[in-house]
């Protein structure tokens, strides 16, 4: 048999995330109560959330002055913000929060034998169905806050075909940064054999990214910018597809077209370092049965 018919083809992977996500599905439906009660919770955290920032916006016109995020502007931003969260916390975060267990387990030696690449095993092995509640949630906040920037007067606000497919690009190149740095924290657990801070030192990093990053102007602010859009750029991943949308400064600023152009470029180098990190970590694991 030759390489190229012993490898499996794209399609093989496609089934296999579909069985992943069928079976998923099935066991939440067994559970419907905890089901509901999970997406409650999570919609709930939101929804106080969105209080949160009403009650701010109704003692301030925008976040900073002169940078353009008012109540609207800042509702697509924080739609931006769940869109991109729930697609990580559906797909992603459920299957990093298990790595470690199949370290300790010894289930990784199961998943090193198949023949499909284990990377894409490890990251795509269930859905949790519930998170993607949140993305709902976000959906319908975008559309009202773009319904409502339709009627700004200055800067005017314009629809466009360009900025709405930019906007999902974005949203997506967002989803891979964040996946990269989950999966080397999730790549840990081969060192550290267990890594159970994994969730709480992934929600002080991207905790970063849930602002528009005038708030980090000046002062001792300066430096956390430099760090999170340049070493770890999780303010990239939601200011980028956010301003494309919201638009908050217009004309736009030459600075805002270099952050798209860094943003790809780091997507592209996080999903080529984590790669490499996840291959160094498999090459230091023992099997649990060595």
């Amino acid at each position: 048999m030759s390489e190229s018919q012993s490898r499996p083809r794209t399609s093989s992977y496609w089934r296999v995330f579909v069985a992943g996500a069928r079976n998923s599905l099935i066991r939440d439906m067994t559970f419907r109560g905890n089901f509901l009660l999970d997406c409650v919770s999570s919609l709930s955290w939101l929804l106080m959330n969105l209080g949160f920032y009403l009650l701010v916006f109704f003692h301030v016109r925008s976040i900073g002055v002169e940078t353009g995020w008012g109540r609207n502007e800042f509702f697509v931003f924080l739609a931006t913000t769940w869109l991109i969260n729930s697609i990580v916390q559906a797909f992603l975060m459920p299957n990093a929060q298990e790595f470690s267990e199949l370290i300790r387990t010894g289930g990784l030696d199961y998943v090193l034998l198949k023949p499909m690449d284990t990377q894409f095993l490890i990251s795509f092995r269930r859905v949790e169905w519930s998170s993607l509640s949140n993305f709902v949630l976000g959906l319908i906040i975008l559309v009202y806050g773009l319904l409502q920037l339709q009627g700004r007067a200055s800067p005017a606000w314009e629809w466009s075909w360009i900025s709405f497919a930019l906007f999902w690009f974005y949203v997506g190149c967002g989803v891979f940064l964040l996946y990269s740095l989950m999966i080397c924290l999730a790549a840990t657990s081969v060192w550290l054999g267990r890594n159970q801070s994994l969730y709480d030192f992934w929600f002080y990093i991207t905790n970063f990214s849930r602002y528009p990053m005038e708030i980090y102007e000046g002062g001792w602010g300066y430096p956390l910018w430099l760090l999170f859009t340049f070493v770890v750029p999780v303010l990239v991943v939601v200011n980028v597809p956010a301003r494309i949308l919201a638009q908050p400064l217009s004309p736009r600023e030459p600075w805002e077209w270099g952050l798209g152009i860094f943003a790809l470029f780091a997507t592209v180098v996080s999903l080529l370092a984590s790669r490499w990190i996840f291959r160094r970590a498999l090459r230091s694991y023992s099997s649990a049965s060595s």
